[in-house]
């Protein structure tokens, strides 16, 4: 019965979360009804001392780092920084190339710290009048999106400030540089894949002499004035090379020359800096580069502090969505059925440590719908053993840190996923029209990128 309940309670937490529901109400719920139907446990103290607990620690690590992040994000939006570099791109390179250039803009965006969500509001306005121009079908114009802003800079470049590069850190003493060759590979795999789809499907829909289409426009259409003043491109670009370049500096020559005796006393964590490091960088990269925006966009903001608290605002349903994940996994991994899970998940590739994390991430990813959920769920409940067996085989940490990264932007974005979802609404298009080509480019594509790191990775490249 244990092992039904947590099937059950992960079927429900997929499909529920698929049909709408919030997963702050699902997770208690659903794990709560995995500890029922395991029987003999205590549901109160698993909920406040298991569920509560891990939900809390996730927090308490990772909070700085989605609320610098979304109010980075708004200031550059509503500073027309993110316009700017969006129309810069696409100016450049033609409507001959209108695909290419929409997964540029966003691909630049998100990479320097734009959130994915604030990315495919700014750039939607502008891809959708190329679109339109360039006489592409309308339903391929998410997938464009979802590839520049949900792939290769989420989870493969070296340096992105994304959450999902940043998860890893603490269990693999890492930081988000790890694996900078491989983590450079799989992101022109995914790239170069993704864009040739595309474009391939373009071409194939000029043949058959489909163009844009009839579509009503949608509120994101007008979300963005004509006559608003827009930064020069550098001024716009700037804050977006600071986040890259502070990180790098943080990471690799301030950070490590600094004196942290201190961290080893308890009321500091008994940590090291090796732990902190990773955290430390994209914290400070990201707060220097908030008030760099500032600095740089003054006068072009409407109301800073509604934008300041807007961004506040907005980072609060994201980190209690994925902490919720988290302390779902932390109650299903202590339940005594979950050995079953863990020992074949363990034991998939006994001799291969980095397949058995990347098949666990990916699964988890998948059926909670979320790249950082599954991450977290997969890390906190296996991530030791996983950590353990690298080391016992002399398996880079940095290996393990880019695969698993990597396994968390395939699986995640089924129908499900909430970006998906979100994409799919802002440019007022349907699963059925468009779902196809997003599964290509941030599932298929990824997928293949991480299995061809892995096996360049396992052969000691």
């Amino acid at each position: 019965m244990g092992l039904l309940g947590i099937i059950i309670s992960l079927g429900m937490l997929m499909y529920l979360a698929y049909r709408g529901i919030n997963v702050l109400i699902l997770a208690p719920l659903l794990a709560l009804l995995a500890v029922l139907m395991a029987g003999g446990l205590p549901i109160l103290a698993t909920y406040t001392q298991v569920f509560m607990k891990s939900l809390g620690g996730y927090v308490i690590i990772y909070f700085p780092l989605f609320l610098l992040g979304a109010i980075f994000g708004k200031l550059m939006a509503d500073g027309g920084a993110a316009r700017t570099i969006a129309e810069k791109i696409v100016q450049s390179l033609g409507a001959q190339r209108a695909i290419l250039a929409v997964v540029l803009a966003c691909g630049v965006l998100t990479y320097g710290g734009v959130s994915l969500f604030v990315v495919a509001f700014a750039i939607y306005p502008i891809a959708n009048a190329l679109f339109r121009r360039a006489d592409i079908p309308k339903r391929l114009l998410p997938a464009a999106i979802a590839l520049g802003s949900f792939t290769f800079t989420m989870t493969a470049f070296p340096g992105t400030p994304s959450i999902q590069n940043a998860i890893p850190m603490p269990f693999f003493g890492t930081n988000v540089f790890a694996a900078p060759v491989l983590g450079t590979l799989a992101g022109l795999i995914m790239l170069g894949g993704g864009v040739l789809w595309l474009n391939r499907r373009s071409a194939a829909a000029h043949a058959r002499s489909e163009g844009y289409g009839q579509h009503e426009r949608t509120a994101a259409d007008a979300a963005l004035p004509e006559d608003v003043e827009l930064p020069g491109f550098w001024v716009a670009i700037a804050p977006v090379l600071s986040v890259i370049c502070l990180n790098a500096l943080f990471t690799y020559a301030i950070i490590p020359n600094m004196n942290a005796a201190y961290l080893t006393e308890e009321k500091y964590g008994a940590t090291t800096l090796q732990s902190v490091a990773g955290i430390w960088a994209i914290i400070a990269a990201l707060a220097l580069s908030i008030i760099l925006t500032l600095a740089l966009n003054w006068r072009r903001f409407v109301n800073v502090t509604d934008s300041i608290n807007t961004g506040t605002m907005g980072s609060l349903l994201p980190i209690f969505n994925t902490a919720s994940e988290v302390g779902y996994g932390a109650v299903i991994a202590s339940l005594p059925a979950f050995a079953i899970i863990r020992d074949a998940v363990l034991g998939l590739f006994p001799t291969n440590p980095v397949a058995s994390l990347a098949v666990a991430v990916n699964v988890l990813a998948g059926i909670t719908g979320s790249a950082s959920g599954g991450m977290s769920i997969a890390l906190q409940t296996l991530g030791e053993q996983f950590a353990a067996m690298g080391r016992e085989q002399g398996i880079s940490m940095e290996l393990m840190h880019r695969v698993t990264a990597l396994s968390s932007g395939g699986f995640d974005a089924l129908p499900h996923n909430g970006a998906v979802i979100t994409l799919l609404a802002i440019t007022g298009l349907t699963h059925k029209k468009s779902y196809g080509d997003i599964f290509v480019v941030s599932v298929a594509i990824p997928v293949l990128a991480t299995i061809v790191v892995i096996i360049l990775g396992s052969l000691g490249f």
